[in-house]
């Protein structure tokens, strides 16, 4: 099974642009993508990284096998163009899972139940609507990933007469887009990942003194923007 991991490399993650600098969104988003990678490392399987923009994998993560394991192709075109050009294009093709790079709490296990679906089409949704993660066996079956994708994905595997399995994981579901999802790394990200590291190390921490925990910068590490 090919694994591709779509990454924004140039201005990542726009909608954190509130609470961090562009350097600092460039630092994050590429820590996101090292956790992602050594997942799915993890899981037997060799990555390729498609990105926006040519990406120096060396030093991205800390384990020198998911840098060896790890190819990088530069695709500028929007990501269903992108992502569509890569699929099964015939029946006997091996099957291809698209995972985002923004899944900072995405763990090996999160990943095989994903691989192990015999569905033609096997999808984790994340919160809101999207698609975080999927994985395509049918040749006719092709993504669109505007507005709510998870339920166009849903259709359009109808349409192709594909059979379909939404897999339920709080892992694959978390993605990283908004300044209120800081909060789920810091509180179930992996003590040895680099996300929830970046974070603190931007000066993040929790503040748990109103009832609801939230993800707050401490005074004086907010960089200007």
């Amino acid at each position: 099974m090919e694994v591709v991991v779509p990454f924004a490399a140039s201005d990542p993650k726009t909608r954190l642009a509130g609470v961090l600098a562009p350097a600092e969104r460039s630092q994050l988003a590429r820590a996101m993508l090292a956790d992602v990678l050594d997942a799915v490392v993890e899981t037997g399987h060799e990555p390729t990284v498609v990105a926006t923009a040519p990406l120096e994998i060396r030093g991205l993560a800390v384990d020198p096998t998911v840098e060896a394991e790890t190819s990088v192709t530069v695709d500028d075109r929007p990501l269903t163009a992108a992502v569509n050009a890569r699929l099964p294009q015939t029946q006997g093709d091996d099957p291809v899972a698209v995972v985002m790079a923004d899944l900072a709490l995405t763990t090996p296990a999160a990943l095989e139940t994903l691989w192990s679906s015999d569905a033609d089409v096997a999808i984790a949704p994340g919160r809101g609507g999207g698609t975080n993660a999927l994985v395509v066996r049918h040749p006719e079956f092709r993504v669109d990933y505007h507005g709510a994708s998870y339920l166009d994905h849903r259709e359009l595997a109808r349409t192709a007469g594909a059979t379909l399995e939404t897999i339920d994981s709080f892992r694959l579901g978390t993605d990283v887009d908004e300044p209120d999802d800081l909060v789920e790394v810091l509180v179930h990200g992996d003590e040895t990942a680099r996300t929830p590291a970046c974070l603190c190390e931007l000066g993040f921490d929790l503040d748990r003194s109103d009832g609801r925990v939230s993800a707050v910068r401490l005074e004086g590490s907010t960089s200007s923007r």
